[in-house]
């Protein structure tokens, strides 16, 4: 596993790491971004099942590199092969500052990012880094965009409680989620799908049902809670990032006043671990669920272990029924009231 820090001066800090959370540092690199650098993304290149009508050999991309995107201060985005360190293309088209990259998860190499004029763009490294599509949510800022599991929705998040979830093959506007009271600067998608994760500097993260937009949970960072016309102003407990664990059934967020919170989907009031960590910008969590990283103010990165147990095989058939089934579709199963309920994330 690889986690990328971001560095002050422009650098990005390349670790390899293992699933115990022990950096091997022997195996890292720092790459010069030479820029200001406010989001990275890693992406894997792999076979798709539906073959691309280009010739993969006449572009620089290579189907077993690992690619490092980096979002700058200038609005450009810089993309490095990770397996020889070397630059290979420059992204230019974003007005201002990129604030939030994400591939997609099916190896594609299709690359979503967010940027501050507004827009969130997608590019296809596969076609020379061409950027295809531009999305315009309509507010002044667009801090982060996340491909969902299987890649049929984009999720993008900004300023004016901005949360829009697209469909990736048509582009339009499957919902807006309304419920936030300031700007939404993360988003992330649960393993199955089916529940969407926001941050907001209202104080609080939102987990949303997908397909209908009711909220089920809020994580609130304050207590009590402040009423929202102090909720959309200075209030000193901004979260800045959540992300969903691989089990699906954990959340990591953090916020200004200097903590790491760890959240179940069962129970929204209290947290079930909290860590020191000042200054936290951004939060990640690792391909196999066991390690949750964040990046601080000072450039460096920590790592910490997300709650390990064997889980309920109930909740494993839940995950597995809803990665195909909406929330609508649930409704129709000749099942208990309860076990509706509980399918939809709407029960513990």
């Amino acid at each position: 596993m690889d986690i990328c820090q971001n560095l002050q001066n422009g650098r990005v800090k390349l670790d390899n790491i293992n699933e115990n959370g022990d950096i091997l540092t022997h195996k890292g690199c720092t790459i010069d971004a030479g820029e200001l650098v406010w989001s990275v993304a890693i992406g894997s290149a792999v076979s798709e099942k539906i073959p691309r009508t280009c010739s993969i050999n006449y572009h620089h991309v290579r189907s077993a590199n690992l690619m490092l995107a980096i979002g700058l201060n200038n609005g450009r985005i810089k993309i490095w092969e990770l397996d020889t360190n070397k630059l290979i293309t420059e992204l230019y088209d974003h007005k201002t500052v990129v604030r939030g990259l994400h591939f997609a998860p099916d190896g594609s190499l299709r690359l979503a990012s967010a940027s501050r004029d507004g827009t969130i763009k997608l590019w296809d490294m596969y076609d020379d880094g061409n950027m295809y599509k531009t999305l315009r949510p309509g507010c002044e800022w667009m801090y982060a965009a996340r491909w969902s599991p299987d890649c049929q929705k984009i999720a993008g998040v900004g300023s004016a409680r901005t949360v829009v979830v697209w469909d990736s093959n048509t582009y339009e506007v499957i919902r807006k989620f309304i419920g936030h009271h300031h700007n939404v600067v993360d988003v992330d998608f649960s393993p199955d799908g089916a529940l969407l994760v926001t941050a907001s500097y209202d104080t609080r993260a939102v987990v949303w049902d997908v397909y209908t937009g009711d909220v089920l949970l809020e994580l609130c960072h304050l207590f009590p809670p402040p009423r929202p016309i102090y909720a959309s102003g200075a209030n000193g407990n901004h979260v800045r990032g959540a992300v969903f664990s691989h089990d699906g059934k954990h959340i990591a967020t953090i916020c200004d006043d200097g903590y790491l919170r760890i959240w179940t989907i069962e129970d929204e009031l209290v947290p079930q671990q909290i860590a020191t960590i000042p200054d936290a910008l951004c939060v990640a969590c690792s391909p196999t669920g066991s390690i949750v990283s964040v990046g601080t103010r000072d450039g460096t990165t920590s790592l910490f272990a997300f709650p390990r147990q064997v889980e309920p095989l109930q909740h494993l058939c839940r995950m597995a029924l809803r990665t195909l089934t909406p929330s609508q579709s649930v409704d129709k199963l000749w099942l208990p009231l309860k076990v509706k309920e509980y399918v939809k994330y709407r029960c513990p």
